[in-house]
């Protein structure tokens, strides 16, 4: 009996030194592999790095055998989607440098990219090659609502930086159209590391998309009582990201005149004015006043859908005085044809007008569809391009014909595509209205005196967007598209003098002004 004992202990034995054995080469393994893991995804994290001389004027220039395949800057709005915005700013400058990370509450991005774009010539000029690769492959990732994102590429219209980086956005807003366009996504993402690395990822192997931009100038006399700037939803806030754009210009401006207040912007997505507007405008006003309440998307998107009840955009015809329909509040005019003004017949019934440049409003909804083939023919319509010079003008009647989107070939009452469109209100037709661009809505008071209100909308240049593999917006230019073209017959041709000059510019770049005649790039 003890020598079966002694054996049973051997054996136990011998089997607990085999296992601890087994286990030894598991935990080797695995720290092996955790290395292995580490390290690629420190080379993964080379490939977007930018080193701090490029950044800062003031460091020591650093040599380097490794060119960065897709170098990036990092512009990040921390005070969007509730918390997310500032976990997402901590986790980029985790990664990456942190002085290539931008927190938008606290650097403009005009001083930002002037500093870094002068300080790449500076650079270049004294035969730095490294740094020549970085401005050549440089790629923008922004972090915010469709206002933060149009703020940008703003500013980047402003400056004329040579070349212009290709411009991803990140979808930290409530609608998120400009990310939902090209290929982003629509809600939000995760802020961890792996959700950052594999956004970057995207960005690397993103393909490059030029899309039209808008210029929009409005002007009026100055009225003998009160005042007529844009009101923000809360008077004790600032105003939207998109005002940082559209503000007033200076006396010393071009587009300055005497005896009227000018203001003027741009705008990527839209331009919108009426019922959609107001209620955005109650929304942002609540979420200024309360932000604790509105940190989740869905619980956003819920208020915002309680909100349109409540104003009564379903009875609109019975709540809402005729005032308000924009028939009755101004003339809308169009430009199809260079130099070709025409009338816009707009239905008595239509509350709300948008001009679209994107294929997705509100949330991801596409107002103007494709047209197909027998209306294309009978009233000269096409699918909407971002690329074509042309703006898809549609309206809505209520709630009710907004809810028509939902179908899947849901469409608003499509009125016109044209090169430009002017809308002249009537004089003492109403107090105010309310407009929005890119998701940033104000009110807008209009003098009661004063016939010659005038906001026009004309097509300014393009901006590079990066966008994934089969994203919703679409170029003419694209061989599969079904009206491929390779030169615009239609384009809206050269501005005369008075007219290049007044709208050279978006006025983005609020805190960096350049000459007219001066490209960033020649800088040094």
């Amino acid at each position: 009996i003890g020598k079966t004992e002694s054996c049973n202990l051997k054996k136990q034995q011998i089997q607990f030194n085999l296992g601890a054995f087994k286990n030894s080469v598991r935990i080797h393994r695995l720290g092996l592999q955790m290395d292995d893991a580490g390290s690629e995804s420190h080379h993964s994290e080379r490939e977007f790095y930018i080193p701090n001389y490029i950044l800062l004027s003031d460091a020591a220039v650093e040599s380097t055998s490794f060119v960065p395949e897709c170098p990036v800057l990092v512009f990040i709005n921390s005070k969007s989607g509730g918390q997310l915005g500032g976990n997402l700013l901590i986790t980029y400058r985790g990664l990456l440098n942190k002085n290539q990370v931008f927190d938008l509450g606290k650097e403009a991005p005009d001083k930002v990219l002037s500093r870094i774009y002068i300080n790449l010539e500076r650079l270049k000029l004294s035969g730095d090659e490294f740094a020549t690769e970085i401005q050549k492959r440089l790629r923008i990732i922004v972090a915010g609502g469709d206002g933060t994102a149009s703020w940008l590429l703003g500013v980047i219209s402003d400056l004329k930086l040579t070349p212009p980086p290709p411009v991803a956005t990140v979808p930290l807003g409530t609608g998120n159209n400009l990310p939902f366009s090209f290929g982003w996504g629509k809600k939000n993402p995760g802020t961890d590391p792996q959700s950052v690395r594999s956004f970057m990822r995207k960005v690397k192997k993103a393909k490059e998309m030029k899309i039209d931009s808008w210029h929009i100038i409005m002007r009026m006399r100055v009225p003998e009582e009160g005042a007529c700037d844009p009101i923000a939803p809360a008077p004790e806030l600032d105003l939207p990201h998109s005002m940082h754009a559209f503000h007033r210009v200076s006396r010393t401006d071009s587009l300055n005149k005497e005896g009227c207040h000018t203001f003027r912007g741009g705008f990527w997505n839209y331009f919108s004015m009426g019922m959609d507007a107001q209620v955005s405008y109650a929304f942002h006003k609540e979420r200024k006043l309360h932000p604790e309440k509105f940190k989740n998307q869905l619980v956003n998107q819920g208020t915002y859908a309680k909100l349109v009840s409540t104003q009564g955009w379903f009875l609109a015809s019975l709540m809402h005085p005729s005032s308000r329909n924009i028939a009755q509040l101004a003339k809308v005019k169009v430009m199809k044809r260079p130099g070709h003004w025409e009338d816009l017949e707009v239905p008595s019934s239509i509350r709300s007008i948008i001009c679209l440049n994107l294929p997705s409003f509100s949330g991801g909804l596409n107002p103007w569809g494709t047209p197909n083939q027998k209306k294309s023919r009978d009233r000269d319509l096409t699918a909407p391009y971002v690329d074509d010079g042309l703006i898809e003008v549609v309206g809505f009647r209520d709630a009710w014909h907004g809810l028509v989107l939902l179908a899947p070939k849901g469409h608003g009452t499509r009125l016109s595509q044209a090169h430009r469109i002017r809308f002249e209100f009537h004089k003492g037709a109403a107090d105010s209205t309310y407009m929005r661009i890119d998701g940033e809505p104000w009110k807008q008071p209009l003098p009661v005196d004063d016939d010659t209100v005038v906001v026009e909308i004309s097509h300014l240049g393009q901006v590079n967007m990066l966008a994934t593999p089969g994203c919703i917006s679409k170029s003419v230019y694209d061989p599969s598209s079904p009206s491929h073209r390779q030169q615009d017959d239609d384009s809206p041709g050269e501005l005369d003098e008075e007219e290049s000059e007044e709208r050279r510019k978006f006025g983005a770049a609020d805190t960096f002004k350049l000459p007219a005649d001066v490209d960033i790039s020649q800088l040094s």
